[in-house]
């Protein structure tokens, strides 16, 4: 447990950090004074001002804030501060400073894929047939294992991945798959049929195959700086959508509601992630940086994507959202944020208690 509370703290610091650093640097960038900068919430066991900032670690590590001034409308203000104040900034600088720290996180989960990709490479199947399913157009094509595909329609195939992907998301009609066998290139013509299949939501899906398995044999593949931001972004879109599609899905009904996990889950499964090694951690770090991101866009008052919301009201009328209207409003994104709170908590306790 004190591994899985240590691994805990580490992540949502980093998190944490990224994420406000990107609502502090913006705040800087359009010359709107920071009085606090805060790791954590309530009581704070260290702090240092330097300038007008005073940069603090506060006791309760669930969270972070930055501090802004003239950040609540209608709050009194010193003259002098005026130029200095959020609320007196242009539309598109508060909009700015707002999005700076769902878009950090984003960049976060962007550089520790770089990083990775640039160092490590990748490990990726090996195109080979480890075995022939049954009464299945590979088998009828005379496909063998052992057999190495090498293209499929004139499309070079590298790895295994790519043979599922031609194929799975392809219209079924005939393929012309090139092989290497026993050192010698010779080619195959058959046609995928359509089976149900798993996604990673566990609905069923139709999806062209042709019946082979891998020999589970991987290689190595060191990238260029150029590779490695191409796969960097395309992973971390991946990760986005991905995301964005399980939130949907949970609030049609389609997947369970029962698989969102709070604060217990997050550090039981960083702990996990720790004792598999670096690369396990700080690609755990990236996925939960991409979650956090998201989940502060969410329309919801409180939240970066309920500032936004104002904004975009405020752009669209000319006038901005009464403190009345927005106190109500920002009560109930709390209370939101509260029952959801409790929500994943006793999710996290029914998986403790069910082991």
């Amino acid at each position: 447990m004190g591994h899985s509370a240590v691994a805990f703290v580490v992540v949502i610091g980093i998190l944490v950090f990224c994420h406000e650093l990107g609502h502090f640097l913006a705040a800087r960038l359009c010359k709107v004074g920071v009085d606090v900068f805060s790791l954590g919430f309530g009581p704070k066991f260290f702090k240092k001002k330097i300038g007008r900032t005073e940069y603090c670690i506060s006791a309760i590590p669930l969270g972070g804030y930055v501090k802004m001034v003239g950040e609540e409308p209608g709050a009194t203000l010193d003259p002098k501060d005026k130029a200095l104040s959020f609320t007196h900034k242009s539309l598109a600088q508060k909009s700015l400073i707002v999005a700076a720290g769902p878009a950090f996180n984003f960049f976060l989960a962007l550089f520790i894929f770089y990083v990775l990709y640039q160092f490590s490479g990748i490990y990726m199947a090996a195109p080979v047939i480890g075995k022939i399913l049954e009464n299945t157009p590979a088998q009828s094509a005379g496909l063998k294992p052992g057999d190495r595909i090498k293209a499929i329609d004139q499309k070079s195939v590298e790895s295994f991945e790519d043979i599922s992907r031609v194929i799975g998301t392809g219209n079924g009609d005939k393929l012309e798959i090139v092989i290497e066998r026993e050192g010698q290139m010779t080619s195959v013509t058959l046609i995928p049929e359509k089976r149900s299949a798993k996604n990673v939501f566990g609905e069923d899906v139709d999806k062209y195959v042709i019946g082979i398995l891998g020999t589970g044999e991987t290689f190595h593949r060191s990238l260029n700086p150029l590779q490695a931001m191409g796969r960097s972004i395309s992973d971390t879109y991946g990760l986005v959508k991905l995301t964005i599609l399980s939130v949907v899905k949970m609030v049609t009904g389609s997947v369970s509601a029962d698989n969102l996990g709070g604060p217990l889950m997050i550090a039981q499964m960083a702990g996990e992630q720790a004792k598999a090694g670096a690369v396990n951690f700080v690609w755990f770090i990236a996925l939960l940086s991409v979650n956090l991101g998201i989940i502060n866009l969410f329309p919801i008052p409180v939240l970066d994507g309920g500032h936004l919301l104002f904004f975009g009201i405020e752009a669209i009328t000319g006038k901005a959202v009464s403190d009345k209207l927005r106190e109500k409003l920002i009560q109930f994104g709390a209370a939101l944020l509260v029952a959801l709170m409790v929500f994943v908590f006793y999710n996290d306790i029914v998986r403790m208690i069910n082991g």
